[in-house]
């Protein structure tokens, strides 16, 4: 909540400017609690600026930097970022190793400021599979930052959705072979939540997608049956505070009903429930 109360108060921002004014609008006791970026444009924010490739993912994280501190000043929770997919390993060659190296960069030049506002660090997706410096910094600062009780920084990393869930129910399958209970086995839902990534953390609240792009390709499946989704133009490199306050607001403004109905009809209202004869008079 620091950051809405600074800007409030007119200590940051001077009147009429527009973060402060979307400060005094957001309701700081209705900030999601979990909220989940696919940060696109970085490529076509460099090529509208006539730079190579590189120079987009660089503005990403500096990007990331930013909305990663803004969060935490807010009271999110949870932030959980979808830094490099799966199929990302089909882009050339040298893309996929700058964007290591701007990870380990990351990794080495954050831990201080991760320490500093008290964020721990995890990872989802199979990171195991990273490059082997790449893996071992990124498991050095989740262990240097476990004992954080700040926000949770989520970097969703070799992640697909899909072979997340192929994981868990895998794992499922596993335990119940070596217990001796295969035979008898039956999945529901809670044992699929607890084996995913993301099963110590709340649901995402909000999903925002930067760049336009109106899919969510392939990033928590599972978890965002019930997520408010946010999409902006915005490409990321260009995201900033204003951007990050104007989706939680649009989230404030959202009636969520997890399939249900905000107030149950009266039967005034609504009448008397109809007998099966009438619909299927009514039908014909």
């Amino acid at each position: 909540m620091k950051m809405l109360e600074a800007l409030a108060q007119g200590e940051a921002l001077a009147p009429g400017d527009a973060c402060r004014e979307l400060a005094l609008a957001v309701d700081p006791a209705r900030i999601p609690a979990h909220i989940a970026i696919i940060m696109d444009g970085n490529g076509r924010w460099a090529k509208r600026r006539g730079l190579p490739r590189v120079a987009g993912h660089r503005a990403g994280v500096a990007t990331v930097r930013k909305i990663v501190e803004d969060c935490a000043n807010l009271g999110v929770k949870a932030l959980t970022l979808y830094a490099f997919s799966a199929e990302n390993w089909k882009r050339p060659r040298t893309e996929v190793d700058m964007l290591w190296r701007l990870l380990r960069f990351y990794l080495r030049h954050e831990l201080e400021d991760l320490q500093r506002n008290n964020i721990r660090l995890q990872s989802s997706g199979r990171v195991e599979a990273l490059p082997e410096r790449v893996y071992e910094e990124l498991r050095a600062v989740e262990r240097e930052t476990a004992r954080n009780n700040g926000m949770r920084l989520n970097l969703a990393i070799n992640y697909s959705a899909r072979n997340e869930l192929v994981d868990a129910v895998n794992a499922i399958i596993d335990e119940a072979r070596i217990e001796g209970r295969l035979s008898e086995l039956v999945v529901d839902e809670k044992m699929i939540s607890r084996r995913l990534c993301t099963a110590d953390l709340p649901e995402p609240d909000l999903l925002i997608r930067t760049s336009g792009e109106m899919r969510v390709s392939n990033f928590l499946l599972w978890q965002i049956a019930y997520a408010e989704l946010y999409v902006t133009d915005t490409l990321w490199p260009d995201f900033n505070r204003v951007e990050l306050l104007r989706a939680i607001l649009d989230f404030q403004r959202r009636e969520r009903r997890f399939g249900g109905l905000s107030e149950p009809p009266s039967e005034s209202a609504s009448g008397p429930e109809p007998e099966m004869e009438e619909i299927a008079v009514t039908s014909q």
